[in-house]
């Protein structure tokens, strides 16, 4: 029976999903159809397919040749289907054995000359193979990358030729060596900030209970050199942390470079980016910014110029932390636990409208620029700190007594095992119950709080925020309760709800 089954995956966001690839050849008309749900670069595979049997020196049946994807209800699209297509056309023609192919599965793009290019989502592949218990078989720069997990089976080839004469046991195929480099000279340092003390503060609170952060003032006053060395203060990536990470962007058109593994994402996506490009989307769905910022910090500057229905498709993911995008023929869902830190003028000439500066802005005007963040994402922004102009002297000063980000890093990375042996999670992450429960307050905390609620009009929300922000600061100073000094500093940092309205 001229009959070939080999297996492979499909990508469905950052899972992988088993597809098999049945080949079957029969007396006919020569011709070659594949079918399953096949996209435009699948079904341009047969020629592919076809140069690079014939180059690697071996017989393109000259018959009817039917493959097919199954499950066929399953889109499938990309070059990744080019090698199992082969595989199992020179399977089925009985030029390679048949009998150990089951426990092999095979993804990688075809040249014409039967040289192999590297594919996208290596890692989710060499998970789903771990699972599956199978043998991976990819391209070089493809098994580098799913090197990374741990225990995986898996071999890389250059070529066509190379796995056929693996297949006939004529030789070996080498497994993947990969030597990570890890580069700290590119580290940014908060202590080249000068001034801006509360802000940095403010930073170090944010990074300790991965709180979201927003940053006001007129240009130049250091917001987004603050906002570039947040990641130098965050702890380090777990294992599991670091895959995920690197996953997603293994999916993304722009690919994991194998020199980031370890390191937190920081995205900076400029102010005219859309809603889809923030939260991902297409006919094949791909992650966007949010997702490419999971485990990482996601920065918008100049918030005020982006689109407010492109910031408010924010509002559920930053709740969540995950997005699912529906499309008529598919779904996917990609996670995005990310901190958000954003930073603003203070209305459009970039003053601080205080009547001391050069500001010529109407109250209409201000109130305006201000109205293109809504109130419900604002909400979701733990903490509001204004970053005013910073002295001249300060600026002309030579010596530098500022704390360096790996000094303020040891008490943030303190204060998070606290909150990782308490409750397995982040302060920021808390649900209401957990909130109720981890940061109880006394009577005399309780009216300060209920008097701050009334005065600031803050929401419910706020009100839990607030909570989680004094349960950061006071892990940071080692406190095991909460106590009036903890929520008088979290409090002041919501001061700009009134400042926005």
């Amino acid at each position: 029976m001229s009959y070939a089954s080999i297996n492979t995956q499909a990508l469905n966001g950052v899972s992988s999903l088993s597809v098999s690839v049945e080949v079957h050849i029969s007396s006919g008309l020569p011709s070659l159809s594949i079918v399953g749900l096949p996209e435009a670069a699948v079904r341009e595979s047969k020629d592919r397919v076809r140069a690079a049997i014939i180059n690697s020196g071996f017989d393109f049946p000259m018959q009817r040749i039917t493959v097919n994807l199954a499950p066929a209800d399953l889109p499938k699209d990309g070059g990744r289907y080019d090698l199992p297509i082969a595989i199992g056309i020179l399977a089925a023609s009985k030029q390679i054995p048949v009998e150990s192919l089951q426990q092999f599965e095979f993804h990688g793009e075809l040249a014409l000359s039967g040289e192999l290019r590297p594919v996208s989502g290596a890692l989710p592949v060499a998970i789903g193979a771990k699972k599956l218990k199978h043998t991976l078989i990819l391209p070089d720069k493809s098994a580098e990358i799913a090197s990374l997990i741990k225990d995986a089976d898996i071999y890389q080839a250059r070529y066509l030729l190379d796995i056929c004469r693996y297949l006939h046991q004529q030789e070996d195929l080498q497994r993947p060596k990969i030597q990570l480099y890890k580069n700290e000279t590119h580290i940014l340092d908060l202590k080249d900030v000068k001034g801006q003390h509360r802000a940095k503060r403010a930073l170090e609170i944010a990074a300790a209970g991965r709180h979201n952060l927003l940053m006001v003032g007129p240009p130049g006053t250091g917001k987004t050199m603050l906002a570039s060395r947040l990641s130098s203060l965050l702890p380090p990536l777990t294992e599991q942390q670091a895959i995920d990470s690197a996953a997603i962007k293994s999916i993304s058109h722009q690919g994991f470079n194998i020199n980031e593994w370890g390191q937190r994402p920081f995205r900076a996506p400029h102010h005219t980016a859309s809603g889809v490009a923030l939260v991902g989307g297409g006919s094949n769905p791909k992650p966007g910014e949010i997702s490419l910022a999971h485990n990482g910090v996601l920065f918008l500057d100049e918030l005020t110029e982006f689109d407010r229905h492109s910031l408010d498709v924010l509002r559920e993911p930053l709740e969540t932390g995950s997005i699912t995008i529906s499309r008529a023929a598919r779904q996917a869902e990609f996670p995005a636990r990310f901190q958000l830190v954003a930073a603003m003028n203070p209305c459009p000439q970039g003053y601080n409208c205080d009547g001391k500066s050069l500001c010529q802005c109407t109250h209409e005007q201000q109130l305006k620029h201000r109205s293109r963040i809504s109130a419900p994402l604002l909400d979701r922004i733990d903490i509001h700190i204004e970053v005013p102009a910073i002295d001249r002297k300060v600026l002309s000063e030579k010596t530098n007594n500022n704390e360096t980000s790996s000094k303020i890093k040891q008490r943030v990375i303190s204060a998070f095992e606290k909150q990782l042996k308490r409750c397995g999670k982040p302060n920021a992450e808390l649900t209401s119950r957990e909130t109720d429960e981890f940061c109880d307050l006394n009577s005399n905390e309780t009216k300060l709080l209920d008097s701050a609620m009334e005065k600031l009009k803050l929401s419910a929300r706020a009100y839990h925020r607030i909570l989680r922000m004094s349960r950061t600061i006071a892990d940071l100073e080692n406190e095991k309760t909460i106590n009036a000094k903890h929520l008088t500093e979290a409090i002041s940092y919501r001061s700009l709800d009134r400042f926005m309205s």
